[in-house]
């Protein structure tokens, strides 16, 4: 039986972030997505994940979700099969990134959070093309559905987050890092870095994609997916 997959979904998103990648996963293997709407620091969110996967697993996040990733990763290595890092960022929050957030959990609480989330996504999230608007009407909808509790704590985990780079050097499994071409949140230069960090990355750029390659255009993400979950484990 191959191992299960386990997906983790980024900043105020669900499990339909990766709705095409589960529906074309699941006919061989056991795919789930955990959620990553409990816990004020990246570390208390990976503690409890840990007490709820499989034994081993096959490990996928995107943005918020491979910060998380990685953290599991630093926590648990034996119980990673592989990994794919998708449109995230293994450094930790820089000062001004950190600030700029304030504002935005003082609008989620005060009742905007549509609009913040809006104003986010204008310049970072999508890159142009015909799936532009359904994208951008999934996410919101996700957003709307978490709710503004849910991305004060989000944005507090990522203002503390930890510098990941050592855990990276440390990988010693099959490893994806994977990004759209058109991210200007988490842009092709950082994935590059990342690719060169562990041993063995296999390094993918997704045209027609921005910051959700999963869904502006999941065919290319899947098959990459499925690439990756071919490699073998013993890496040479």
């Amino acid at each position: 039986m191959n191992e299960p997959v386990v997906f983790l979904p980024g900043l105020m998103c669900d499990a339909r972030l990766f709705g095409p990648q589960i529906a074309e996963l699941s006919s061989d293997r056991a795919v789930m997505c955990a959620p990553i709407s409990q816990g004020e620091r990246i570390e208390e969110i990976a503690s409890d994940l840990l007490d709820v996967l499989p034994t081993k697993f096959a490990l996928a996040g995107l943005s918020m979700g491979g910060i998380v990733a990685m953290e599991i990763l630093r926590r648990a290595p034996e119980r990673v099969t592989r990994i794919a890092l998708m449109d995230t960022n293994p450094l930790p929050e820089t000062p001004q990134a950190a600030a700029a957030r304030e504002p935005q959990i003082i609008g989620a609480r005060s009742g905007r959070l549509s609009e913040v989330m809006r104003e986010e996504m204008k310049p970072n999230y999508l890159a142009p093309g015909p799936r532009r608007v359904d994208v951008l009407n999934l996410v919101m909808d996700m957003a709307a559905i978490m709710g503004p509790e849910v991305f004060v704590r989000q944005s507090r985990a990522l203002q503390r987050r930890r510098d990941q780079q050592s855990t990276l050097r440390k990988c010693k499994v099959p490893a994806l890092v994977l990004c759209g071409e058109h991210d200007a949140l988490c842009p092709v230069k950082r994935h590059v870095f990342m690719a060169e960090l562990i041993p063995y990355a296999e390094l993918k750029v997704i045209s027609n994609a921005g910051h959700l390659p999963t869904l502006e255009n999941p065919d290319a993400t899947t098959e990459a997916l499925y690439e990756w979950l071919a490699q073998p484990f013993v890496l040479q």
